[in-house]
This record gives structure tokens, sequence and C-alpha cells, in this order.
């Protein structure tokens, strides 16, 4: 198809923008959480697939981290499993544990590291539990009020926290041109799983790797203030500020705590990112106006 003069000047246009870009992440690595709307859409899955090849194909890292909450509550409603939250937290006993391992690092990992491959990367599929790659403990969670005298400690079963991330085998992958496509399912010291929120396990991986983003993938424009205007090139000074005044809350918090601590232990910078929008990688990479809200040490120039 030949483009037209106008398409034409667009395409140069978009591919000088890049350029920079291109050349200050070379061999840098990002780590990517995908979930949400992204991957569940063809065409946003498509876009994604896409999106992570030609990262590579420029000589930069992409590790991607992904959910997976809406399959596995699917395939626990035809098993007739009920389904239990606290604090946002699935309950999960043994049986959902089963079926956790099953659409996690089966289904929808396997389906992931497919479509990358079809489109022409070189994607390996991981659990936290090959190599002990994401080591593992229960979760602490504990709720109290004020009529209560001390803390009451809630058993939410098999869900934990990262402790510990095998970053010789991510390496050795990174080197030899793979794509890593990680599960967020841990192991313990006895070899017990555990299901771990994806956005937790992605900012793990990434202060452990040094990246240089983390990006998370939503289903919102990124952050905004109480006007709802979308905030970016954050200052963790700043971050601070807006949990401290209220305008982070509720649901966005862990998300926005995730990102912050990472930035916090080394990674560049973060990225709360709109899944929704087609090709939202890139266009926050490569571009000067980004689709998302930014979060730094530093003020941006």
């Amino acid at each position: 198809m030949t483009l037209s003069r106008d398409a034409a000047v667009q395409v140069a246009q978009v591919l000088s923008e890049a350029l920079p870009y291109i050349r200050r992440f070379v061999g840098k690595t990002l780590v990517i959480k995908y979930g949400g709307n992204a991957m569940e859409s063809d065409e946003l899955k498509e876009g994604f697939a896409r999106d992570i090849v030609l990262m590579k194909a420029v000589g930069i890292n992409p590790v991607v981290v992904h959910g997976g909450g809406p399959q596995i509550g699917d395939l626990l409603k035809r098993l007739s499993i009920e389904s239990h939250f606290i604090d946002g937290m699935r309950v999960t006993d043994t049986a959902t544990m089963d079926v956790v391992e099953m659409v996690l690092g089966g289904q929808v990992n396997k389906s992931i590291v497919n479509l990358i491959n079809q489109h022409g990367g070189s994607a390996i599929g991981l659990t936290g539990k090959d190599a002990g790659l994401i080591r593992a403990k229960k979760l602490t969670v504990t709720r109290q009020t004020p009529e209560m005298t001390q803390p009451e400690i809630i058993d939410i079963g098999h869900v934990g926290e990262v402790t510990a991330v095998n970053t010789d085998l991510l390496n050795m992958l990174v080197q030899g041109d793979f794509i890593p496509v990680i599960a967020p399912i841990g192991v313990g010291e006895g070899g017990e799983s555990y299901n771990i929120n994806a956005d937790l396990v992605a900012g793990k991986v990434a202060e452990a790797l040094k990246a240089e983003k983390l990006m998370l993938l939503t289903n919102i424009a990124g952050l905004m203030d109480k006007q709802g205007n979308v905030l970016t090139g954050l200052t963790t000074e700043q971050v601070d500020g807006l949990i401290a005044d209220g305008t982070i809350y509720g649901g966005m918090l862990p998300k926005i705590r995730c990102a912050l601590e990472a930035v916090q232990a080394g990674v560049t910078s973060s990225h709360i990112i709109d899944g929704r929008v087609p090709n939202a990688v890139l266009l926050e990479i490569f571009t000067d106006s980004g689709v998302g809200t930014l979060i730094s040490n530093s003020k941006p120039r």
C-alpha cells in the first residue's frame, strides 16, 4: 500500500520523535506489568505483542509480568468454587491455588508467550517456581478497629509476598535475546505455592534487575488530581503529598505505592499507563506526551 504524502510525513515525524528515546533506552531493561483491559481485546493484545517485539528489535530488553484475575474468576465459577476477597486480595485456599496455578502458569502465560512469538519474538514463559525465580512467604493481613484491643490476624491462605528474585535466570534469558514472561506465582521455603499480586511482583522484579522503567498497565488514564486531570512528571515527594492530602486513595493506593517503592529502590522511573489505548507501551516510551503518569526521583526536564 502506497502512503499519501501527508501520511508519509506523519510517519517520518513519528520515527524522528522516537529516535532519541530509542538511543536513550538501548540496552536498558524495562519491566512491564500486563493486565486488565489490555488482555481482553484482540486488537489491544495484538498491539501489546507487537510493542514488545519492536522494543526487543531496537535493543531494549522487555520483561513482562502478567495478571489474570478475571480468567481465574471465570474458571472458579465454572468449577463452582466460590471467590472471596479481603482488602482486594483473593482468599486462596488449596483448591483455589490449584486453579490459580493452572490459569496463570498455563492458560494465560502460554497465550501471551504464543502471541509474542507469533509476532516474531522469542518469548519464554515462567512462573516464580522455575529455578526459584520468585521466592515468597505467606502474606500476613491484620485488621484493627477502634474497639479492638489488639489487631486481628486474618488468614487469606496461599497469598504471598516476594522475598527474593533470581536475577541470574532473568539476566541469562535477556542476554540470550529471549523475552521473559512471568506468571505471579511465588515459591516458599518448603516448595509451597503462593498467589502474589502481579503489580507487586513486577515492582520487585524491576527493583532486583535495577530496571530503567517499571510500567504498570491499568484500566484508567493514569493518576488524576481532584479535578480529574491526569498528573505526570511527578517526584516521589509529590506522590507522598498526594497520598497525604487524599488525592490518591482506595484501590489506586497499592498500585501507586508499588510504583513509588520501585523508584525509591533505584528504578529510574515508574509509569501508570492506560492499557485501553492501542500501543500504549510504545506511546509512553517513544513519544514526548506519553499516555499515563510518570513518577521519578527528580522532575523531568
